[in-house]
């Protein structure tokens, strides 16, 4: 198995409840956008999957959607999917399980969705069985990096290109800290990918 960019190849095998990959009918590739909704962000990076035809899914942060409610709107009405990205963006490691999932239960009273996605990608086993009754835990086979500052943008594109294949789950940022890098990446790995024959799905 390849490393999954940050993330060790054995954790899938250690936690195997959690979604790191989807199905790779049809030669498909499962675009994921973290951390918005954004006002000028998020707008962009839908006209851009428009231009592709390509479906996505967005895990947001619920205080995001308080304040954007109408981008959050327009998310939906485009055809795309969204999730549950707490109301905080919480660092699970650093937060008491009771606190952790009441975040996550805030979020939800905007966020219509059984999907979710832990901020930086961690959370305590005890959140997550509190979960998953309830949630579809998805993590990522794939990591851009956009929200890395100084990334070098023509390695990051080249990661992205080498380690693409049907079944993963990408992670780019809708977010302030990414918009460099995103706007870099994005129209391009699209390109790359649909000139490959893929097609991007929501999860």
């Amino acid at each position: 198995m390849k490393l999954l960019a940050d993330i060790p190849a054995w954790m899938p095998k250690l936690f195997p409840e959690r979604q790191w990959f989807a199905p790779a009918d049809g030669k498909k590739l499962y675009l994921s956008f973290d951390d918005g909704p954004h006002p000028e962000i998020t707008p962009q990076v839908l006209d851009w999957l428009d231009a592709f035809a390509a479906k996505a899914t967005f895990f947001c942060i619920g205080d995001n959607v308080r304040k954007f409610p109408d981008i959050y709107a327009e998310i939906l009405r485009r055809g795309h999917r969204t999730g549950n990205h707490t109301m905080h963006h919480l660092k699970g490691w650093k937060t008491p399980t009771d606190l952790y999932t009441a975040n996550v239960a805030a979020a939800a009273q905007m966020i219509e969705s059984n999907l979710f996605r832990p901020p930086y990608g961690r959370m305590t086993s005890a959140q997550a069985r509190f979960l998953l009754p309830d949630y579809r835990i998805v993590m990522w086979s794939l990591l851009s990096r956009d929200y890395l500052q100084g990334l070098n943008l023509d390695a990051a594109l080249r990661f992205l290109q080498q380690h693409s294949h049907a079944g993963d789950i990408a992670v780019f940022h809708d977010s302030e800290k990414a918009r460099k890098n995103l706007s870099f990446l994005l129209p391009r790995y699209l390109q790359f990918a649909a000139e490959r024959g893929f097609t991007f799905a929501a999860l």
